[in-house]
């Protein structure tokens, strides 16, 4: 009777994971989260001194600016950057370095040098929202037509409809996508004049105040429209080549074969056989795209004067205003190391071949 009730006792219950298991994936994620931590630092700290080689300082900017636009002598223009600055450009870098960390470690990520009493944080906030409503949206439209027409192509390779998604494809992801929006202001909105492009400047139009309304929400997506579509054009084309691909290879898996000689229909076939596992490899690129939102729409929005997170970071680049220049490009170095984090650690969740352990190995 004891035997039998040491038995018991000692019979791990069901459905439980194995102590080995379940250590070795806190391993793994703990490492996976102190690597994102130094990396964040190390970029952080690359960002700082970077951000100080560019020639000339905020002070000597702004003092050749009054001097050019407004004809004022040295002495006066430097008598009013004393007045607005509180940046010393005579502090050694060690020192604006340990007031950098320090801001850093309470949240803080200082103030504009230009806008007196504007904190990077509130500046942030003001334009980052329209960076995601812009290449956010176009990001998954562009992904889920890529999906679309990429399978598509794979089903119909060789014919007709194949070989010119596939030239159109590789003519607009290899086009820059600022270059395309540069093109598209000439062509259609100065020489054929059918884009408003003055109308279209900013986040939203002069007057209209941002609320949770259907004539907000239809000002907003007109004056996204442009860079929007420039965002898709540039992005279908490599999320389209890259599902044609996955699917060739995956309809020439076995277990394809067998669905079809089960005499399984096509469309089953296609959605839940071919369609689910050739999405995987684009399962990365996506969540890693969604990193990159963040910073990659710099040039567009300049071209197109769309007033998000890519047009405040050229602004601070042009006039060095330093605390700027950090906030931004720390929160874009975030966002990618976050976007990495998550699809390293959602793979093998996504593929049940993939395996934490296997990684380890």
């Amino acid at each position: 009777m004891a035997a039998t009730e040491s038995l018991d006792t000692d019979e791990p219950e069901k459905g439980s994971k194995p102590a080995g298991r379940t250590s070795s994936t806190t391993r793994y994620v703990v490492g996976r989260v102190v690597k994102a931590f130094l990396t964040i630092y190390v970029v952080a700290t690359a960002i700082f001194f970077l951000v100080r080689l560019l020639p000339g300082n905020p002070v000597d900017v702004y003092i050749n600016q009054q001097i050019a636009q407004y004809g004022m002598s040295y002495q006066e223009a430097s008598n009013a950057a004393a007045g607005l600055f509180s940046f010393d450009p005579n502090e050694s870098k060690f020192m604006q370095y340990l007031h950098y960390l320090g801001g850093l470690v309470q949240g803080d990520l200082g103030t504009s040098l230009l806008s007196p009493g504007s904190s990077v944080t509130s500046q942030i906030g003001a334009y980052l929202p329209w960076t995601l409503f812009s290449v956010g949206i176009a990001l998954i439209i562009s992904f889920v037509l890529g999906i679309g027409i990429g399978m598509a192509m794979a089903y119909r390779r060789g014919g007709i409809f194949d070989h010119a998604m596939t030239l159109v494809a590789s003519i607009t992801h290899s086009i820059p996508n600022f270059l395309l929006a540069m093109m598209i202001i000439v062509f259609f909105g100065v020489q054929l004049e059918w884009l408003p492009i003055a109308n279209m400047r900013g986040a939203y139009s002069p007057g209209v105040h941002p609320e949770f309304s259907l004539y907000f929400l239809s000002d907003a997506f007109y004056h996204a429209a442009l860079p929007m579509f420039v965002y898709v054009l540039t992005s279908l084309g490599g999320w389209m080549l890259v599902m044609k691909s996955s699917t060739v290879e995956t309809l020439g898996e076995d277990y394809v074969t067998v669905a079809r000689a089960r005499g399984l229909t096509d469309r089953r076939i296609q959605v839940q056989y071919v369609g689910r596992n050739a999405m995987l490899p684009l399962f990365t690129s996506f969540v890693l795209s969604l990193g990159f939102v963040v910073g990659g729409s710099i040039l567009v929005e300049q071209v197109t004067q769309y007033q998000g997170i890519g047009f405040l970071l050229y602004e601070a680049v042009q006039r060095r205003d330093y605390p700027v220049l950090q906030g931004i490009l720390l929160i874009v170095t975030i966002s990618v190391v976050l976007a990495n984090l998550v699809a390293d650690l959602l793979y093998s969740r996504v593929d049940p071949r993939i395996r934490i352990t296997s990684k380890e190995g």
